[in-house]
């Protein structure tokens, strides 16, 4: 689906601005046309990874303000994709499961500390976290996330699985920005200032 590389364009368009785009921002940002656009972009929709609705874009609201324009977003389904099929979220909520019966949340925070610590990279600090799922952008001086990579687990154990992707943050980007919760809906839990 995400082979051409128009559509490909369109799709990380879409996502990375975080709210709702038009068809005519969409086709601009890809340089293509507004058509080519549409095409693609209701083909993204088709294959679940984006969603549509229809909304006015003008400030004016009721008669005489136009047609609502067809806008686009981030579908919130999760996909993924894996020949032969692999159930690593089952064993995942199964050893959360157990990490809740033992009382073990403190040295589950550590492990993630740990492989955060082993999982870091030089580069820019938006780098680091991108490569690890989290789609990062700055708003108000701060690295927000727009992703969760957990976002499956912490439906089913949000306090463990929140504690330890903090953990997992804080040893990904030790000694490079203060690492704290702040969480928002639809978003990770995760934010970070004063980044080098």
């Amino acid at each position: 689906m995400l082979g051409d590389p128009v559509r490909r364009e369109l799709y990380r368009f879409v996502v990375g601005q975080g709210r709702a785009v038009g068809r005519a921002e969409a086709a601009e940002a890809a340089g293509v046309g507004r058509a080519l656009a549409a095409f693609h972009l209701d083909k993204l929709v088709e294959a679940g990874l984006l969603t549509a609705a229809f909304e006015h874009r003008g400030e004016r609201r009721g008669p005489g303000s136009g047609r609502p324009a067809k806008v686009y977003r981030r579908s919130g389904t999760e996909h993924a994709v894996s020949l032969p099929a692999r159930d690593y979220r089952t064993l995942a909520l199964i050893l959360a499961e157990v990490v809740d019966l033992l009382g073990g949340d403190e040295v589950a925070e550590e492990a993630a500390r740990r492989a955060g610590r082993k999982l870091a990279t030089g580069g820019p600090v938006a780098e680091a976290l991108a490569g690890h799922g989290y789609e990062p952008y700055e708003e108000d001086g701060v690295l927000r996330l727009r992703n969760c990579p957990f976002h499956v687990l912490s439906q089913e154990h949000p306090l463990l699985v929140c504690s330890m992707n903090l953990a997992l943050c804080q040893g990904l980007l030790e000694g490079r920005g203060e690492v704290r919760p702040d969480p928002r809906p639809g978003e990770c839990c995760v934010v970070v200032s004063k980044t080098n």
